[in-house]
């Protein structure tokens, strides 16, 4: 056993992977440990951020689920709600996040026939891109603007100044993945 203010970077480094990989802890789990570690070294033996190296968090890309045509099918039959139903078709279509999708304003629409784009403000990263409009897509929206007249906001909230909430999007999916076939 060895003093706690003797141990260098290297082991405390050594002691969080160890951590994490042989006793297969979530990052969290070691971040706690972590925080009382830097805790201690910062006010109790008083060491500077020189002294304590932090190790970086791991990154872990995890792959998103992918529905298959048939899981899709049933999803979009399974919405009653037409505004429901444009938003998942949306999301699906264009490969939007709910991020992108519930801040969609209807001047984003690009029916042109030569362009039949979908324009994405301020996406992630502050980023703005274009996705694609399928024709299908189109006709919905068409019918879904007919009935909506939506103002500002394609798929508006409670309050029409106000776009739909991102956990409001959540729901309606939540709801579609919930109902029987």
């Amino acid at each position: 056993m060895q003093a706690p203010h003797t141990l260098t970077n290297d082991q405390i480094q050594d002691y969080i992977r160890y951590l994490l990989e042989d006793r297969k802890l979530s990052w969290g789990t070691c971040n706690a440990y972590l925080s009382g570690i830097v805790c201690f070294y910062r006010h109790i033996c008083k060491w500077d951020d020189t002294q304590l190296q932090i190790p970086p968090r791991p990154r872990v890309k995890k792959l998103p689920i992918v529905f298959s045509k048939q899981e899709v099918k049933r999803l979009l039959a399974a919405t009653d709600n037409l505004k429901h139903l444009l938003l998942l078709q949306t999301v699906y279509s264009a490969g939007l996040r709910v991020s992108e999708l519930v801040r969609l304003k209807p001047h984003h629409i690009e029916s042109d026939p030569d362009r039949m784009m979908i324009r994405v403000d301020q996406g992630k990263g502050k980023k703005d891109r274009y996705t694609i409009l399928s024709h299908r897509l189109l006709a919905d929206l068409r019918i879904y603007w007919r009935k909506y007249r939506p103002g500002k906001w394609l798929f508006a909230g409670q309050k029409p100044q106000n776009h739909l909430s991102e956990g409001a999007a959540q729901d309606a999916f939540s709801l579609a993945k919930k109902k029987p076939a």
